[in-house]
Order: structure tokens, then sequence, then C-alpha cells
């Protein structure tokens, strides 16, 4: 993923699941609060990231490719009070896209999430 995780990151959590076109990676890890801006400057995200204060409904229940489950973690798109958006649509190197989703855990300390493919 080439992210250099902060000092203060806790609980790391990581993933690669090979797929038919592209592999998907997922990393998720808890940071406090006064690290979380910080490291999502470093990102350097191509536009600002979005917040929404509740879970994503849709018509399909679709479920992600690389699910976060498999770390036993919720998935982002369930949970409120999530900020979030594209780090890169067009990475260099051999990430083909990254994605981020901020949420928090308590007054101290946000779960991040990252997810991309190969």
């Amino acid at each position: 993923m080439n992210v250099t995780l902060p000092a203060r990151a806790a609980d790391l959590r990581a993933a690669y699941q090979r797929g038919f076109q592209d592999d998907g990676v997922l990393l998720a890890f808890t940071l406090p609060n006064a690290d979380t801006k910080a490291f999502i400057r470093k990102l350097r995200p191509e536009s600002p990231l979005l917040h929404r204060n509740t879970p994503v409904t849709s018509g399909r229940e679709q479920s992600p490719t690389t699910p976060f489950a498999h770390l036993g973690l919720k998935e982002p798109e369930t949970l409120a009070d999530v900020t979030e958006g594209p780090v890169c649509t067009v990475c260099d190197g051999n990430l083909n896209w990254l994605n981020i989703a901020v949420h928090p855990i308590n007054a101290q300390r946000n779960q991040v999430y990252l997810s991309g493919a190969v």
C-alpha cells in the first residue's frame, strides 16, 4: 500500500485478497484524534474528504469485494459519522486506487480504514 503508519497507530489489521482482475488490499488501525488530520494530510487526498452523518443505504444490498469483516470490523458504509473519500484514483506504484474512511470510536480515538486495489 506504500502508506507510512503513524507511530501511535494501534490495533493494526490488514488483508490481501486475490481477485479476478485486481487484488484487494485492506488496512485498518486506530489513531488518536490529535494524529488523524496530520495522517490524512500526508496521504494528500485529491479532493476534500466528505462527511456523512448516516450509514449508506441503497435499494440494492451490495457487499464490498474485500470486506473489512475479514478483519473483524464493521464496514465503514454501515456506520454513521464517517469522513471518507478517495486518496488517489490513479496511484503511483502498484496501487490502482486507494480510499480512506475515518470513524470516531470515542472522544480520544478514531478507527481508520484504508481500502485499495493492486
